[in-house]
């Protein structure tokens, strides 16, 4: 049943570390954000998520049982009332500014500074996923110094939740970057941060790869996908079709061990592995597309 409009509520399970991945996955599908707690003496992970009270249960339901099946560990899942200023204190508590590379990312709840001789972009920490502190993104910042010096000129954030990618891809290589995401409140949040550092991203809401600005945009020459392993594998096909003759992807989201599964994906489509980078237990893979 839906709680009241503006109800957050925390929902968690307790898993042992084998089965860590597939039920932080599963979260993911449905929560704002999902945090992981290690109990030492229990030997158990605590994988906590936080969302709008009774929205995408259904969407949880299904990812739930599907990390039960992978993973051969069924975890009962446990809720919780969340106080929307109580959570966002925690958010803001763990979001001091994030140096990465030649980026500094600063939350909003930070006084407005200017960090010497870095990129600095203001995100609101408490929006959307990727505040720049989980591996995946910040593998994804580093990818983007990696192949800057290619100046690529058509670029794409697909899933792009706060949006962080596509202004760091703006910000580098002064370009207008196309961001999207299934979601329309982190393509709000997007938009806005854009705006806040006045920087050309255009927010579009669309499912993948199917969302009309992307088709409408034809082919890109960078493409952002940080999202999940297996998502990502399903969506190789439309990646490889979209990608210009000699584009670039970066791929994230996937764990080291997830790493060959999305490679041989991608691999079966005619990309070519250009470059890896491991981050924590993160991978960020770099991709490209022959040139004709």
């Amino acid at each position: 049943m839906k709680g009241p409009a503006g109800q957050l509520e925390t929902v968690f399970v307790d898993v042992p570390e084998a089965a860590r991945d597939a039920y932080e996955a599963a979260l993911a599908s449905a929560c704002r954000s999902v945090g992981l707690f290690h109990d030492e003496a229990r030997g158990l992970w605590r994988v906590e998520g936080v969302k709008d009270s009774g929205e995408g249960d259904a969407v949880l339901d299904l990812a739930l049982a599907l990390a039960a099946a992978a993973s051969g560990v069924p975890a009962p899942l446990r809720r919780r009332a969340t106080e929307a200023g109580g959570w966002l204190a925690r958010v803001y508590a763990g979001f001091p500014e994030q140096r990465i590379g030649r980026f500094a990312l600063r939350g909003t709840h930070l006084p407005p500074a200017r960090t010497p001789g870095a990129i600095t972009l203001v995100l609101d920490a408490g929006v959307a996923f990727g505040s720049g502190e989980h591996g995946s993104t910040r593998g994804c910042l580093w990818a983007l110094e990696w192949l800057a010096h290619r100046k690529p000129r058509r670029i794409l954030d697909v899933g792009t939740g706060s949006g962080v990618l596509a202004m760091a891809a703006a910000a580098l290589l002064h370009r207008r970057v196309l961001a999207t995401d299934n979601d329309p409140w982190a393509v709000r949040a997007a938009r806005e941060n854009a705006r806040r550092n006045r920087l050309l991203v255009r927010t579009a809401q669309g499912d993948g790869w199917h969302a009309p600005a992307i088709r409408e945009a034809g082919q890109f020459d960078l493409v952002f996908a940080n999202i999940l392993a297996r998502p990502l594998c399903r969506m190789a096909r439309d990646l490889a079709r979209h990608l210009a003759p000699g584009g670039m992807a970066i791929l994230a989201g996937l764990t080291r061990d997830q790493a060959r599964m999305v490679l041989a994906a991608h691999r079966a489509q005619g990309l070519l592995l250009r470059k890896r980078h491991d981050e924590g237990r993160w991978t960020t893979l770099i991709v490209a597309k022959p040139d004709a």
